[in-house]
């Protein structure tokens, strides 16, 4: 590609062709991820893929195509996940209830979220994005922005680029499964119980990309993230199995799914809702100034044209007016709010997305500066506004149908605004390494947003209407089944305050230890497998710096061992995109119960040994 340092960074950033294909691309994906979350519970990151397809695309077009033009697709097409993945899991509840919300209702809850997430993510841009770029790495920003550059140039950086995408890729399709019927090659995770402790067990993903984020975030950050998850894996699930069984009586039993449905879960939002709320009164006067620059800026006219073109967000005038519009969109507009829910109804339901939106959004802005977007526990923050909204609602009298309806709309504009706030963090980081316009690219998020939300709202709607179906005998959609159960229970005055509680001076406890707030509290809620793979990448980079050269650094080259990983990450995420598109056609999900065997599991470990002994040798290499 073209290098766009001599051209004007409009015509190399915000063109055409760069726009449509982030939009094609991201509906494709937009679809897959939305299928993908309700059969497995869990989506794929898209940034990398879509600059990696959208570099190559623009290879075969006459002219060609800058850099700028590449992470423009990206950043327009990347918005279609953080969609998928706040509607699937709240909207599905709504058919499970028996209601039937048509494409309309679903597309317009998931633009007003998406919306949301990307205003009020604007002014804290400066302070997240720039101010905070020692604190906070932003994974998946920094990898996507190493390979857009890697597309452009020709260097020993580059080539540990593509021997991690090829390894990531590899990996991720050998312990991937492709249909029901048939087992993957390789199993995706190794686990071993102990039979000393009921219910506890080690495990350990065998994921090349959860390996490389702990490598680019550091040991430090890594160790307490798993000090969290061992802290729910061997200490509170046995413990909560042996109270269970002391008072279920003899021959009872409890599987450790049950557990974590029943108990663990609550305890990891209570734990998550406290570190946020810490974080966010910790960084509130931070904030608020930089809030307080905005609204100077809207008094003034002035923000819009800085001095420096590549520093400039949207003009102010365009948050007010907005946001404003959202909130009497979600009041005046019949329907769309819990059906017939009277009018008082939905100003309180408004005010509820306001509030809860504006609290989360810095919250997961802040989280995937440290995992990366693919970790960001959206549904703990989609739980917590449920709670807290279904609680005002059954202070007020509000019960039934319409009240129910109208939480669960609430919790989807609060989850998708929570998780696009964590995709365009990303995707501005990215933006800031390759010197692309923030402004250009928040434009090119509310277009790829009003796009994306129908796409994603005819897959969840076709098979709530005329498909699968959701809950039993079709479509597992396990958040949204978690929803269901939250609002059922508040509004049946039967929410277990007392595991919320429980989790969240937990992660007081971490607080008071001087462990830091949100990686403590996202370890106890994501499990042991997953952060002990982060754990491995942390302490391949502890390795690896505890035996750096002398007088090595990063000032002016690419530290090899990141674009390896940052390759990883690549790697997982296009072929992750491969099985979430062939999900459309074959059941995917987990193999049996059944034992693997042991040469499987060494096989297994093997490769994410080969994966880390990749990062240790790149580290080596000089760029």
């Amino acid at each position: 590609m073209s290098t766009p340092a001599s051209s004007s960074p409009k015509l190399a950033e915000f063109t055409f062709k760069a726009v449509v294909c982030g939009l094609v691309f991201g509906c494709l994906f937009g679809a897959a991820n939305a299928y993908l979350g309700l059969k497995a519970g869990l989506t794929v990151s898209t940034s990398i893929p879509i600059a990696v397809l959208s570099a190559a695309v623009f290879r075969f077009l006459p002219r060609g195509g800058t850099l700028l033009e590449a992470n423009m697709a990206q950043t327009v097409g990347s918005a279609s996940s953080s969609l998928a993945a706040g509607t699937i899991f709240t909207i599905p509840a709504l058919f499970m209830w028996g209601f039937s919300p048509p494409v309309w209702q679903v597309a317009i809850l998931a633009l007003l979220g998406g919306v949301l997430g990307i205003l009020a993510m604007v002014p804290l841009r400066r302070l997240l994005i720039v101010q905070a770029a020692g604190e906070l790495p932003y994974p998946e920003g920094r990898a996507c922005a190493e390979v857009l550059r890697a597309t452009e140039r020709s260097s020993s950086g580059g080539r540990w680029i593509f021997i991690g995408l090829f390894l990531g890729a590899a990996i991720k399709l050998l312990t991937a499964r492709f249909s029901s019927e048939h087992a993957a090659l390789l199993p995706e995770e190794a686990k071993y119980g102990l039979e000393f402790l009921p219910n506890a067990s080690l495990a350990i993903k065998i994921a090349p990309a959860l390996l490389a984020v702990g490598y680019i975030v550091g040991f430090r950050a890594a160790s307490v993230m798993i000090s969290g998850a061992l802290i729910t894996a061997l200490v509170l699930n046995p413990l909560v199995t042996k109270v269970f069984l002391a008072g279920a009586g003899e021959g009872a039993t409890i599987s450790a799914g049950a557990i974590k449905d029943r108990f663990t879960t609550f305890l990891g939002a209570g734990a998550v809702a406290c570190a946020g709320m810490f974080t966010v009164v910790k960084t509130a006067p931070t904030m608020g100034k930089s809030l307080a620059a905005v609204v100077r800026g809207l008094r003034s006219g002035a923000g819009e044209g800085a001095a420096d073109a590549r520093d400039r967000d949207i003009p102010s005038w365009i948050l007010a007016v907005g946001l404003a519009a959202l909130i009497a969109v979600m009041i005046l507009v019949p329907g769309l709010i819990g059906g017939d829910m009277p009018l008082q109804g939905r100003v309180v339901a408004a005010l509820g997305v306001a509030l809860f939106g504006f609290l989360f959004v810095p919250v997961s802005s802040r989280l995937v500066g440290l995992i990366g977007v693919s970790s960001n526990p959206t549904s703990a923050m989609a739980l917590i506004t449920i709670a807290a909204t279904a609680g005002t609602f059954l202070a007020l009298g509000w019960k039934g149908s319409a009240a129910m309806g109208a939480v669960l709309t609430v919790g989807t504009v609060v989850c998708v605004a929570a998780s696009k706030a964590g995709d365009i963090s990303q995707d501005l980081k990215t933006g800031q390494l390759v010197g692309a316009t923030p402004a250009l690219q928040q434009f090119g998020q509310l277009i790829a947003a009003s796009v994306a939300c129908f796409v994603v709202a005819a897959v969840v709607t076709a098979i709530g209407h005329t498909g699968e179906g959701f809950g039993e005998g079709g479509m597992p959609a396990p958040q949204a089944r978690l929803m269901k159960t939250v609002v059922e229970s508040v509004l049946g005055d039967a929410l277990p305050w007392d595991l919320l509680l429980s989790g969240a001076a937990l992660a007081g406890v971490g607080i008071l230890a001087g462990l830091p707030a949100l990686p403590f509290a996202l370890g106890i809620y994501l499990p042991l497998s997953t952060m002990a793979a982060v754990f491995a990448g942390g302490c391949v980079r502890r390795w690896v710096d505890a035996r750096a050269r002398p007088g090595r650094s990063d000032e002016g080259e690419q530290n090899a061992g990141v674009l390896c990983a940052s390759g990883f990450v690549a790697g997982e995420g296009l072929a992750g995109v491969l099985v979430a598109g062939w999900a459309y056609y074959q059941q995917l999900g987990r193999a049996s119960d059944g034992e693997r065997s042991g040469i499987e599991l060494v096989l297994s470990l093997g490769l994410l040994v080969v994966a880390g002994f990749a990062l240790t040798r790149a580290s080596r290499a000089r760029t």
